[in-house]
């Protein structure tokens, strides 16, 4: 493909979401673009995977409400958020993330119309949220880690949406700043958000947020996944987890919804989970860490190349292209069948912030991404 075409190409899709993006990837073998889990199974997953006729039987025969509490005791426990509502029907199972990410913007909406969201993250996110009606006020990313939120801000809306670890930066909102921003939440009365579905590729993430969150007081509502942890060909489950006192009619959307998810996902969620917490977790954080390494050594030394999120630990990767649009470097590389995601819709608000950043996802097999950032590094030195 030659350069107009090429410029072409990236015209045709400038306008598409990251989700849509990640669907051209779906069927191509250098699939780089979405989060989810799709390195082989460790030889302990396999066991679980081996055993999937008896694990069948098992959830048929056992009461959904066991399986369930269950398999989020597991979840919850396994990433250091023992105080989580588990015992009075606070947890919701969903099919996904973004089904509880749904849920939770339809509730919210009934009440608040306006919302400060975190800038840049995942544009699903604001995508939902604007769907349902909901106008969005950002949040940069510096001022969430180093300051007090303005009391401007917060009298100016009705809830406050976090993503931490955060999509694409990796950046985590600590003890103390959630502790300060939850305390804030409740002085103003805005509902306190948090997605927090990377939070099992950092430990600076798994201190116990419930414990925060229920000792501070204030409204809150979390969304938690399974789907990027894990190899199991997205079966899944998404938690939205609640407080006492949200006051939000979250149980009856959820049941216009959906009324549960599988018994044989929550039993695989439960025994993957175990498995993470007896040194499955140790072994995926190796894993992730020695593919960051692959990526920027193979692109180590490129002119105007850079990784802007030095201390992440999540399960991707951006790289920073001075001079050449992302776009068009997702476009060359599409040509090659490779596929990655483009920054600037990360950036809701402003998206010629990302114009220059690609991202890399973390959760392949190491040949793979090493083929991959090799084709990367030929392209920018081709110019």
């Amino acid at each position: 493909m030659q350069p107009a075409e090429l410029k072409t190409e990236s015209a045709a899709y400038v306008d598409a979401n990251l989700t849509q993006l990640e669907y051209l990837a779906l069927n191509s073998e250098m699939n780089l673009a979405d989060g989810h889990a799709r390195q082989a199974l460790t030889t302990s997953q396999a066991v679980i995977i081996d055993s999937l006729p008896e694990l069948f039987r098992m959830s048929a025969e056992t009461p959904v409400e066991q399986l369930e509490s269950r398999a989020h005791g597991a979840f919850f426990h396994a990433l250091g958020q023992h105080e989580y509502p588990g015992a009075d029907g606070r947890v919701l199972a969903c099919y996904s993330s973004s089904v509880a990410m749904e849920i939770l913007s339809r509730a919210v909406v009934t009440e608040i119309d306006q919302m400060a969201l975190l800038h840049p993250t995942f544009d699903n996110i604001p995508d939902i949220l604007r769907g349902v009606g909901i106008t969005l006020r950002p949040i940069e990313e510096d001022l969430l880690h180093d300051a007090d939120l303005p009391d401007s801000l917060l009298d100016s809306v009705g809830a406050v949406f976090v993503t931490t670890p955060n999509n694409p930066t990796g950046r985590v909102v600590d003890e103390e700043r959630l502790r300060r921003l939850a305390e804030q939440c409740r002085e103003h009365d805005v509902v306190l958000c948090l997605d927090t579905s990377f939070r099992g590729f950092d430990p600076r993430a798994q201190y116990d947020h419930y414990a925060v969150l229920e000792q501070v007081g204030c409204r809150w509502a979390v969304v938690e996944d399974t789907g990027k942890l894990w190899p199991t060909l997205d079966l899944k489950v998404g938690w939205l987890v609640t407080s006492a006192n949200l006051n939000l009619p979250v149980d009856r959307i959820y049941s216009d919804i959906l009324l549960g998810v599988s018994p044989l996902i929550l039993t695989l969620v439960e025994h993957f989970a175990r498995d993470a917490a007896n040194g499955g977790f140790a072994e995926l954080h190796e894993f992730i860490q020695t593919n960051r390494s692959v990526v920027r050594g193979q692109l180590a030394g490129l002119p105007g190349l850079s990784f802007p999120d030095l201390h992440s630990t999540s399960s991707v990767e951006r790289v920073q292209v001075d001079g050449r649009s992302s776009m068009d470097i997702w476009a060359a590389l599409r040509e090659e069948n490779v596929h990655v995601l483009p920054c600037h819709r990360f950036h809701w608000f402003n998206p010629a912030e990302g114009d220059r950043t690609i991202r890399f996802a973390l959760a392949r097999q190491t040949n793979l991404l090493e083929s991959c950032a090799k084709t990367l590094r030929s392209i920018l030195a081709d110019g």
